[in-house]
């Protein structure tokens, strides 16, 4: 399960952040637990916090060939409108972080081969997607934090970097971008912000908060809007969890490194990415715009849970894999 935060993208003043950003706020909605509670919170070496819902021993590679199935068939579904797929998997915290992992906890080989074995699968099927993995190594190794501490996000340099990485690999997918030169949004300046991060918010004791202590979260102030721009489509869109939410910076740099408007959709809640595919593709914005990219953003934990995983996503987006093809076979107007 992964917390995701409400931002109504689709709203007309807020849906492409090559022009507006909505204020982002974090509102996690992870269901309430026990702070002493391993299976929620891991709390690790120097204060460092960790999700605990990501298994640090087994892989579930059965899972993860039938979601990369079902993600062809997202894929030759959005090839039909025109719409090419990127899928962005993201990697767990604690690959970055495995001296800080709790005395007794380490990651197994298997788990520690996992985010490859999952590229590996993606790209046996023809699905495009690049190693997020390496590209926060080489951040981490030059010194930057790629996640904060007592936080299940990246930091702003993780996510920058990622977005980057997504553009170059757009602009070597696709020989030419709809859209006109300077309608990506320029980026304002940064500020600090000192608070508890969402692990240490939500699942701590007070006293065990104050042991830990607030952390520094980087975050870009808003840039002014573009004008007559705001009424241009966006020929990228973005799906996903909290990670890509705009408070921590992946859709404008996106944006600004395309030199494009980009849209996005994600949502409060353990609602996973296979409801957030649909609410999009079902959406009036897709209907009457849709992208010629699509950048499906996931999670490498959860990446081998499918639309049916009961229990692990939110009750409301339990759907089983049969239904979820044919809702998106009619989203797409197949």
């Amino acid at each position: 399960m992964f917390a995701m935060t409400l931002s109504h993208l689709f709203a007309p003043a807020a849906k492409r952040l090559g022009t507006t950003l909505l204020a982002a706020t974090l509102g996690l909605s992870l269901a309430s637990a026990h702070a002493d509670d391993s299976s929620i919170v891991l709390r690790g070496n120097d204060g460092w916090l960790f999700p605990g819902w990501g298994s640090l021993t087994e892989v579930d590679s059965r899972g993860i060939d039938s979601s990369t199935q079902l993600i062809k068939d997202a894929q030759q579904a959005l090839a039909a409108r025109h719409v090419q797929l990127h899928v962005l998997v993201l990697p767990d915290k604690t690959r970055f972080y495995q001296d800080k992992l709790p005395a007794g906890k380490s990651l197994s080989p298997q788990v520690q081969q996992r985010y490859q074995s999952i590229l590996a699968a993606l790209h046996k099927a023809g699905i495009p997607a690049f190693d997020a993995a390496a590209v926060l190594g080489q951040l981490k190794q030059a010194g930057q934090e790629v996640f904060y501490r007592t936080d299940q996000h990246w930091t702003q340099a993780a996510a920058d970097a990622t977005a980057v990485a997504t553009a170059a690999q757009i602009k070597r997918d696709v020989a030419q971008l709809n859209g006109s030169a300077g309608s990506g949004m320029a980026l304002g300046s940064e500020f600090k912000e000192r608070r508890f991060g969402d692990l240490a918010e939500r699942f701590l004791t007070p006293e065990q908060r104050k042991q830990t202590g607030r952390e520094t979260f980087t975050v870009r102030r808003q840039a002014a809007a573009g004008g007559l721009l705001d009424a241009a489509p966006a020929p990228v869109h973005v799906t996903g969890h909290s990670m890509v939410q705009p408070y921590f910076g992946y859709p404008q740099k996106l944006s600004n490194a395309l030199d494009r408007p980009v849209s996005v959709n994600w949502k409060p809640g353990n609602v996973g990415q296979w409801v957030m595919l649909l609410e999009y593709l079902e959406s009036a914005e897709f209907k009457r715009n849709p992208p010629q990219v699509l950048v499906w953003q996931m999670f490498e934990p959860t990446y081998a849970q499918g639309p049916q995983a009961t229990g692990l996503w939110d009750n409301a987006s339990i759907i089983s894999a049969d239904a979820w093809r044919a809702r998106l076979r009619a989203a797409s107007g197949q």
